[in-house]
């Protein structure tokens, strides 16, 4: 590997990634003039876009409101986004995909997905890169990265903020914009790293504390043995966590797991849970479950477990009342008080996980780079010219539903903007 200044190659900006983000970031800084260079470790780009929406990829989402970011993300200070979201919108994203021929639908509160394959997304973006003259390396593995301080030479930038000089397995290459679009650490078996987040500690960028985001939870011990046997089994439940000003709370479908609780319910409130707190469920929202118990037992003659099974799943409603030998007889035998006090827990289902998946199942992570040390405007580090961080690895986190997809192309259109103006090019 050469390491001698001379035989470095000079570019406008690097931008560390090849996700979302980055190939964004990339063809957008490219676009606008800049000489860039997007470099990944692995073989092959934007293997989230890739998996994700079950390989349609959910890119964006209608429902977001660029003036109350705190709606549908999490960190911080979810304010921070604010910004970049407000210039570069879903319908912003609509229109590329409109540009370029790509089919999509909408599915499900405002979801929109590829109708086709997320391939179309990840050519789309390729494509894009290609008219920015954007210079791929991959795989590239980076060794270190050094920070030379502005002196008047050849190497410094006409801003006079350093060169970065990045030493890869392909050579070196000095440029005065370096693009933190690592991602997180969700999903290692895809590739995901901790790089982004060594390199700021290297430029002493403060983290939040990272961890799984949009993950299934687990459970275990004597509380779960009930329903270790409904794995597969699904229904809309009202889910929420917390309590007061920090309740949250969610109207999804909830999946039973070998393991625990999944679907889009528990995915959600995953982001929002915190260690050894409960979750509260209600497994019949809009039902007034105490009042229909009654009047069946007034009307009816079945088994408690098949007027219940009429408004859930018989496999959940055959757990729940397995639970109260009391209740395993005719609803009109049943006590008012056995089964005021089933409606109230099936309405009102406490149960606290041990934890979750993890990483390895988990859509994102929460976390990363501490917003304080970025502006809002730009995506660049404050203490650190020339140094950007957008997408995943910042500490803005989406709900499920094409949200941080969304953070992803307005962060990286924030960056590559700013970077056409500090590099003097003219804007779109």
């Amino acid at each position: 590997m050469p390491s001698d200044t001379t035989s470095a190659l000079h570019f406008d900006a690097v931008i560390l990634g090849a996700g979302a983000a980055g190939l964004f970031c990339a063809a957008q800084a490219g676009q606008r003039g800049l000489k860039v260079l997007l470099i990944d470790h692995a073989e092959k780009v934007a293997e989230k876009i890739r998996i994700s929406g079950g390989g349609r990829c959910n890119f964006t989402n209608r429902d977001l409101d660029v003036r109350a970011p705190h709606k549908h993300y999490v960190g911080q200070n979810p304010q921070f986004c604010r910004s970049a979201l407000s210039r570069y919108t879903p319908q912003d994203f609509i229109a590329l995909m409109e540009r370029h021929g790509i089919p999509y639908e909408e599915k499900h509160k405002g979801q929109l997905f590829a109708t086709t394959s997320a391939e179309d997304i990840i050519r789309m973006l390729l494509a894009e890169c290609a008219d920015g003259d954007v210079t791929r390396w991959q795989p590239c593995r980076v060794e270190k990265v050094v920070h030379a301080a502005a002196v008047a030479d050849a190497e410094s930038d006409a801003e006079g903020t350093g060169s970065y000089q990045i030493h890869t397995d392909r050579g070196l290459v000095h440029a005065p914009r370096l693009v933190l679009a690592t991602g997180g650490l969700s999903i290692p078996k895809i590739g995901a790293t901790d790089f982004g987040y060594r390199l700021a500690l290297q430029f002493q960028l403060p983290l939040i504390e990272r961890r799984a985001g949009l993950v299934p939870l687990t459970f275990d011990g004597a509380a779960w043995q009930p329903y270790a046997q409904l794995a597969g089994l699904a229904l809309p439940v009202e889910i929420s966590t917390g309590s007061k000003k920090e309740r949250m709370a969610f109207l999804e479908d909830l999946l039973f797991t070998h393991r625990g609780l999944s679907g889009p319910a528990v995915l959600q409130i995953s982001s929002y849970w915190k260690d050894g707190a409960p979750l509260h469920i209600n497994l019949l929202p809009g039902v007034d479950v105490a009042q229909l118990l009654a009047s069946a037992k007034l009307q009816s003659r079945k088994l408690v477990v098949n007027e219940l099974a009429q408004h859930m799943p018989t496999r959940l409603a055959e757990a729940w009342v397995a639970q109260h030998p009391e209740l395993q007889r005719p609803i009109n035998e049943a006590s008012d008080k056995a089964l005021a006090k089933l409606a109230d827990q099936i309405t009102r289902w406490e149960i606290t996980p041990t934890g979750s998946e993890g990483y390895k199942k988990a859509e994102v992570t929460l976390g990363g780079i501490d917003t304080k040390a970025l502006s809002q405007q730009t995506m660049e580090c404050k203490a650190q010219p020339g140094l950007y961080a957008i997408g995943e690895v910042v500490d803005i986190t989406g709900w499920l539903g094409g949200y941080n997809f969304q953070w992803a192309w307005a962060s990286a259109a924030a960056c590559a903007e700013a970077m056409a103006q500090s590099a003097g090019m003219a804007a779109d």
